[in-house]
């Protein structure tokens, strides 16, 4: 734990350092920013239901938000087309309520935007994404059988230390003088690790907070420069990825999953695009080899009927080719801009998915015949892996490294029940340059060829 304190802390100058390295850069004339460090105090409420949680019966989550912000200065394309939002890097120190679950960090950044921005009030809608870390998981706790899964001698919320960290909520904000002000805020935090090790039960929590914000530097001011308008209003974006899956604590190792996305993007305006991609998954854990088989095959008898396989006994005796391994997708995708960073929203929907869910209710079609039932909506009470219906939801972010080619990381979903979380690498072609546009900097997004120096 110490060794983790000290890494996060390392981390936290490191990336404060950076923010203000940036804008010293943005300031030659002047090399004072402003800058504002704030702390929230906050108590919480559990959302989760369930024997995972009814076992502990823990108190609400409590806990302090802190963070390091950098004030729009209107300096570059993405901040002016958003109206002046802040960014931010936080810090937030959770107790969960309960011993056996313990302690968490969580370290991320966030973006304010501005909804009401007044003399004597702002209200800003926050968003956030980055890694949480716990004291207590599953494999810290001197109980470790499978058979006591449901019983409160076992951590089943948290399956490893590391652990994928989202926030969103309602910043309010009440200036007192030019450097100081009291805020609250109201919003949700989630907190699990994607199936990168189980269990995989996680924190959903609703929060609120009250604290103070001290800013320094307030009178730098600088006038901004206008920038052009993008110039190309079509992309293509082209992406890899992979990652791994543990479906079973009973699994000695880990799953490989990975992904090839190709999509067409309309920029509808400088921040926001939308457009339609097509998607396709493999997946290694549909394979006997796991201790905890999600699909199945081969036919089995229910009620004198042969049928797809009903029992994960029977499912464990039967080999899984490539081709059921594998599902594709078409998706609605989204994006939001800001700068070398874009923001991932995708919705799709299954055309290829061979592989049937052992939990999932049979019933018979108008021929007589019984077929396995798999629903649009998520009804089946039986839990993660048994919701994985007929679409899901891609939730991430990517951040352009050099010239078009991008860095991404993605969490897979269904509804609220995490498949998998995957790293990779893309590429995006732009195209269509818009009649009443113009650049000179060549085909990439940014207005500034050599933005990363």
């Amino acid at each position: 734990m110490k060794r983790l304190i000290s890494f996060l802390l390392i981390t936290i100058v490191c990336m404060a350092s950076a923010m203000a390295q940036t804008a010293k850069t943005e300031d030659s004339e002047n090399q004072k920013f402003p800058f504002a460090i704030k702390a929230y105090p906050f108590r919480g409420m559990y959302l989760d239901k369930g024997v995972h949680w009814d076992k502990f019966a823990p108190a609400g989550p409590a806990g302090v938000h802190m963070g390091f912000e950098l004030p729009s200065r209107n300096l570059r394309p993405w901040q002016q087309y958003l109206s002046d939002p802040t960014v931010g890097i936080g810090v937030s120190w959770l107790d969960f309520g309960h011993d056996m679950l313990g302690m968490g960090v969580a370290i991320y950044p966030y973006i304010l935007l501005d909804a009401i921005d007044t003399e004597y009030f702002q209200m800003r809608f926050k968003v956030a994404g980055g890694a949480g870390f716990v004291s207590e998981h599953w494999y810290t706790q001197e109980d470790q059988d499978p058979d006591h899964y449901y019983e409160p001698t076992v951590n089943t919320i948290f399956g490893c230390t590391l652990n994928a960290y989202l926030n969103a909520g309602i910043n309010l904000n009440v200036p007192i003088t030019r450097y100081l002000a009291f805020g609250g805020e109201f919003g949700f935090f989630h907190m699990s690790n994607g199936r990168t090790c189980m269990p995989n039960i996680g924190v959903n929590s609703l929060y609120g907070s009250v604290g103070v914000t001290a800013t320094f530097n307030s009178d730098v001011e600088k006038k901004p420069v206008r920038y052009i308008d993008q110039p190309y209003g079509w992309a293509i974006n082209i992406t890899g990825a992979a990652g791994a899956q543990k479906p079973a604590i009973e699994d000695k190792n880990r799953f490989l999953i990975s992904s090839l996305h190709v999509g067409g993007v309309y920029h509808v305006n400088n921040w926001y695009g939308v457009g339609l991609g097509l998607d396709v998954f493999y997946n290694d854990a549909v394979t006997k080899f796991s201790g905890r088989s999600l699909y199945c095959n081969g036919e089995y008898d229910i009620d004198g009927v042969m049928v797809d396989c009903t029992t994960c006994g029977d499912s464990k005796d039967v080999d899984y080719t490539f081709a059921q391994k594998v599902r594709s997708g078409l998706a609605l995708n989204n994006e939001f801009k800001f700068g070398v960073m874009t923001a991932i929203v995708d919705w799709g929907m299954y055309f290829y998915n061979p592989s049937r869910n052992i939990y999932y209710d049979y019933h018979k079609d108008n021929y007589g015949k019984v077929v396995p039932k798999r629903e649009l909506a998520y009804v089946s009470p039986w839990g993660a892996g048994a919701e994985e219906a007929f679409h899901y939801i891609r939730l991430g972010a990517k951040c352009r490294v050099w010239d078009n080619l991008y860095a991404q990381v993605t969490m897979k979903c269904h509804l609220h029940i995490a498949e998998y979380i995957e790293w990779g690498i893309g590429y995006q072609i732009p195209f269509y340059k818009k009649g009443s546009r113009r650049s000179d900097d060549g085909i990439v997004f940014h207005h500034k060829k050599d933005w990363w120096k």
